[in-house]
Formats: C-alpha cells, structure tokens, sequence
C-alpha cells in the first residue's frame, strides 16, 4: 500500500514538470519577439525615478523644428559620450565646396578685421560635418580676411546653426564695418607656417595675431602699428589707424613669428630701434620687452645707460623717461642738472624737464617750479616746466585719492650718469 503511494506520487510530480515544459516552450517566442535584435540596438533600462533631464544644448538652432541629435563645436570632434552622436554618420564638407554645391547655405558677416559670424544651413538629405579650416579666405569686394582658428559644425538635415570665426584681414586697405562675405578661392599661402603654428602652440591676442598678419602679408613699418609718435616722423603709406595695435600687442606679434620660424631680419617691423625703448618705457609691455630683448633684470640700468649715451641718434633722449619712471630717486637727483646745463643740446634738456613729472614724486614738483622760474617762463623751456609741474600736481592729487596701479622701482645707488 505504501509502495503504490509512493509510486502515484511520483507520477504526479512528472506529469506536473512536462506540463510546466509545455507552457515554458510555448510562450518563448513570443518573449523574444518582444526583446530588441542586436541590430535595433541596446535598451537601456533603469528606475524612472531616478531619471534626471539632460541639459539643454548651450547653441541657438534658427529652426524651430525638433531638436537636432548634435550641436556645433568649434575645433573639436563630436562628443562621444552621446549615444545619439555617435550613432550620426556625418559626411565630411569643406565651406566652399559646401556652398559651391549648394548643399550648405552659408550667411558670413564680418568687420573687415577680426571678427565674422557665420550662420550654416544643411540643404542636404545626409548630416553634414562642415569644416572650416584654418587659412580659409573670405572676401567682400576688395576686403579679403583669412580664418586664423578652424571651426567645425555638425548639421542634421535642414538644421542651421550660427559659429562666431576669429579671423584677419589680408590687406590693411581693407575697409572696417560691418559687411556680408563669401567664401574665396583664394589662398593665402605665406601663412600657411604660422597659422599652423598659432593652431599648435596656444592663444595669442586678435590684435597681435593681426598684427602679425600684416606683417607677414605686406611687410608693414613700426609706423603702421604704433599708437607711439616716430621719432624720425615716418607715417605709413595710407590710413592704417584701424590696425594700430597696443605696444604689448606689436612685441607679442613679434614674438609669436619668431617662435613660429619666422627671420625675423626679413620683417620691417622688427627693424626700427625705436620700438625696444618704447616698450621699455611702457609700464605694460615692459616685461615682455625685456624677455623678447633679452634684457635681465641685472643689466636693465645698462641697458638705460647704454641708450641714453650710446642709442640712436633720434631716440637716445627716450632714456630719460624710463630712468624718470623706474628709477625715480635716480632721476631726482639726475634730470635738473641736464635741464639746467646750458651746454646740454636744447632736446636733452627738454626731454630732462618732461621726464621729471614721471616720476610721480612731489620732490619733483618744486624743482619744475624752481627750473621754470630760473630759465624764464615765457621760454621754451620754461614752458615745458610750468606745463610739468601742471600735469605732476595733477597726477599727484589723483594718486592720493586711489591705490596706485603701478608700482615703479626706487634704487637709488645705481650710477654712471
């Protein structure tokens, strides 16, 4: 009796197991029909709750149709991180063949100088990865600038997206205002190095890179850049007042083409002396005068002394204004006897008399005073004191109702003059 319970028990089990198989195998396929193939692409599932929006793109798209799968970048790839992205394949376009093809519709707007927006439409069925490159000349008319950054953009059909180019213009003929331009088949092949360079080795103002444009394009004079006066009243051959540069700008230029390859003998800029004594005197280009000239911070009161006794005819009175500036003690003591020797060639003592009221010291306003009044105030000379102390009592009220912004080294045992 217990062996056949045993038995019925086991039969049960069995036919509960087969029944069980039956169900399993019959209901398969219709869950795999419901679990996406390899080829429709992975699923990824996660808590709703724990869900959080994704950022909206930091690029205005001018339509207003569903939000494009990738946004433009500027010198970048696409970004790898978005599932979306990386599934786009993107034919790869050039600007000018883009719009010569009429699949990219391209509204470029510029200055003339720096500055261009460009506003990119993909007329085409396929997404387009439109590339700008660096050396890509634009022109309007007579104006020609070239890119000096590559930008890229990435457009689903029938998106748009506006970039904001760096360029340069060509020619310092160039007209600056604000114009529509289009893409050129011209090139621009004596930047070719240092735009590649300037691609390579970081960032360099839009002043100097323009300067050094124009430097390498049409070999320009100090006199087509400085905001300085020439000591030997060169002016450039036509108006380039929309290209002078700060005298920080010009040195960086300079020496953003040297580091690039760049003989700097063969560059007309390079060449006029007057330039490193200017950039010695100015307070904000003084440093980097120093490392392009290769002036120590040991040997810069030789470098005063040299240029005042042994410089350039025109320019070796210049001297005195940056011993009045940086080295304040010194020129107290030193400029009212070159203002009061009568045997001192009359630009000398001028210069003498000016350079007292850099020093910003009120030690030197009474001496102004006391020179104007010894050599006649309706002299030239006298003049120039009166003019002085004015502009030193001036400064000297100003600097006593805020923090003085440069500070000007005082030594006071350095001597030779």
């Amino acid at each position: 009796m217990k062996s056949s319970n045993f038995l019925g028990a086991i039969l049960i089990s069995a036919a509960v197991g087969w029944g069980g198989f039956c169900a399993a195998h019959l209901t398969a396929p219709k869950v795999q029909e419901s679990l996406p193939s390899p080829q429709q692409g992975a699923v990824a599932l996660a808590p709703v709750a724990s869900e959080t929006p994704a950022p909206e793109p930091s690029v205005e798209f001018t339509d207003e149709a569903a939000a494009p799968a990738v946004q433009a970048v500027a010198e970048a790839g696409p970004d790898q991180s978005d599932p979306v992205a990386a599934a786009v394949e993107f034919e790869d376009v050039e600007i000018l063949a883009g719009v010569e093809q009429e699949v990219i519709q391209a509204t470029l707007r510029g200055n003339g100088r720096e500055r261009m927006t460009a506003q990119l439409r993909n007329n085409s069925p396929a997404p387009l990865r439109v590339a700008i490159a660096a050396g890509q000349v634009l022109e309007s008319g007579r104006n020609r600038v070239v890119v000096t950054r590559a930008a890229v953009a990435e457009l689903m059909p029938a998106r748009s997206v506006e970039l904001s180019l760096s360029t340069a213009a060509l020619h310092s003929a160039n007209v600056i205002g604000e114009t529509l331009y289009r893409p050129s088949y011209h090139n621009a092949e004596r930047l070719e190095g240092f735009l590649l360079w300037a691609g390579l080795c970081g960032e360099i103002s839009s002043a100097a890179m323009q300067t050094a444009i124009l430097a390498l394009t049409e070999n320009l004079p100090l006199s087509a850049f400085a905001k300085f006066s020439l000591s030997n009243g060169g002016a450039a051959q036509h108006n380039t007042d929309g290209f002078r540069a700060e005298t920080a700008d010009i040195l960086a230029a300079l020496t953003a083409l040297r580091e690039s390859g760049v003989k700097l003998e063969t560059i007309a800029l390079a060449a006029d002396p007057q330039l490193r004594i200017e950039s010695m005197i100015e307070p904000m280009s003084r440093e980097a005068a120093k490392r392009y000239f290769g002036i120590s911070e040991e040997r810069e009161w030789e470098f005063w002394k040299r240029e005042l006794i042994e410089g350039n005819p025109t320019t070796r009175h210049y001297a005195l204004f940056g011993i009045a500036r940086f080295y304040p003690n010194v020129a107290i003591e030193m400029l009212p006897k070159w203002a009061r020797e009568a045997q001192t060639h009359p630009v000398y003592r001028l210069a003498a008399v000016q350079a007292l009221a850099d020093t910003q010291r009120f030690e030197a306003l009474p001496i102004l005073r006391q020179i104007a009044t010894e050599v006649g105030a309706q002299t030239e000379l006298g003049k120039a004191a009166t003019q002085s102390a004015e502009y030193l009592d001036k400064r000297l009220t100003e600097l006593a109702t805020r923090s003085q912004v440069v500070a000007f080294r005082d030594r006071s045992r350095v001597g030779g003059l």
